[in-house]
C-alpha cells in the first residue's frame, strides 16, 4: 500500500546502500521504481541534493534552512561528480556544515573536527571566501525583501520539492530571485551596475515559464534591479504590463576617529 512506503530520503538511502554505497541518480530512480512504484522524479532529484553534504544547492531546501553541522538524518550522501553520490563518511569525506555568510544567505563548507566543538562557527575559514558581488546583492535582497516598496514579499517555496526561490532553476535559465505575495508570483532579474534593455527579454522569458509551470492562474509580475537604469530599458518597460524597475544605492563613509582625550 502507498501509505506503507518509506519516506523518499529513506528510499534513496536504501538504494545507495543496495548498490554498494555508490550510485548514479538514474540507478537510484530505477531502484525506487522497482521497489515502490512511480515516484515524482523532480522530488527524487530534490532529495538527492538535500541529502548531499557537499552539494551547494542543498541550502535552498526546507531541511537545510539553518546553520548546522552535517550530522542529521538528512546528511547521508556525498556528491562525487555530476549525478553520482556515495554514502557519506565523515572520516573519509570530512565534516561539512551549513553556515551563515557575512552578507546574508547560507552556504556550505568543510570544517576541521576540532572546530565543530565551537558553538560559534560563523567565522571559521572555509572554501567560500570570495564570492561575486552580484550574489551579495541577491542575498541582501532575499534577507530584506521588505525593502522593496509597494510589495509585501516572501521568498517562494515550491510546495512539491521544498526548493526555495533563490537561483530558482527553470528550463530557460535560473531565476535570480523568485518571490511571492498575496497577489501572485514575482520574478526578479538583478544587474550589478546598469540595467540594459536586454534584461527585459530575460525577465519576460522567466515570467513566461513561471506563468506556465508554477503560477496556477495567479498573476506573474517582474522586477528588474540595478544600480542605474539606462533610457533604453526605461522606454521598453514603459509599454509593458506588470514589470517595474528599481535602482539600488550603496552608501560608504570613512570617518576619522575621535582624538584621544588629554590626560
Amino acid at each position: 500500500m502507498l501509505s506503507q512506503r518509506p519516506a523518499i530520503w529513506q528510499m534513496i538511502k536504501q538504494a545507495v546502500e543496495a548498490n554498494g554505497g555508490k550510485a548514479s541518480y538514474s540507478e537510484v530512480k530505477r531502484f525506487i521504481v522497482g521497489h515502490w512504484g512511480v515516484v515524482n522524479e523532480n522530488t527524487i532529484n530534490a532529495q538527492l541534493i538535500t541529502l548531499s553534504v557537499n552539494q551547494p544547492s542543498r541550502v535552498h531546501y526546507a531541511n537545510n534552512k539553518k546553520p548546522r553541522i552535517a550530522n542529521s538524518q538528512y546528511d547521508i550522501l556525498y556528491s562525487v561528480g555530476a549525478g553520482q553520490v556515495v554514502s557519506y563518511n565523515p572520516d573519509e569525506h570530512g565534516i561539512w556544515e551549513i553556515y551563515s555568510k557575512e552578507f546574508g544567505g547560507l552556504a556550505i563548507r568543510m570544517v576541521l573536527p576540532e572546530e565543530c566543538e565551537d558553538d560559534d562557527t560563523s567565522e571559521l575559514p572555509g572554501a567560500d571566501v570570495l564570492f561575486p558581488v552580484e550574489a551579495n546583492l541577491r542575498d541582501f535582497l532575499i534577507t530584506n525583501l521588505h525593502t522593496v516598496k509597494d510589495y509585501r514579499l516572501k521568498l517562494y517555496l515550491d510546495p512539491e520539492t521544498g526548493r526555495d526561490g533563490k537561483e530558482f532553476p527553470t528550463a530557460v535559465g535560473p531565476i535570480d530571485i523568485l518571490a511571492e505575495d498575496e497577489l501572485g508570483l514575482v520574478v526578479f532579474e538583478l544587474k550589478l551596475s546598469r540595467g540594459p534593455d536586454r534584461a527585459l527579454g530575460q525577465l519576460l522569458r522567466y515570467m513566461g515559464w513561471v506563468k506556465e509551470h508554477l503560477a496556477k492562474g495567479r498573476p506573474v509580475r517582474g522586477i528588474i534591479v540595478a544600480n542605474r537604469m539606462d533610457k533604453k530599458i526605461k522606454y521598453a518597460v514603459s509599454v509593458t504590463v506588470d514589470i517595474v524597475l528599481y535602482e539600488y544605492e550603496l552608501k560608504f563613509e570613512l570617518n576619522r576617529p575621535a582624538p584621544i582625550a588629554a590626560s
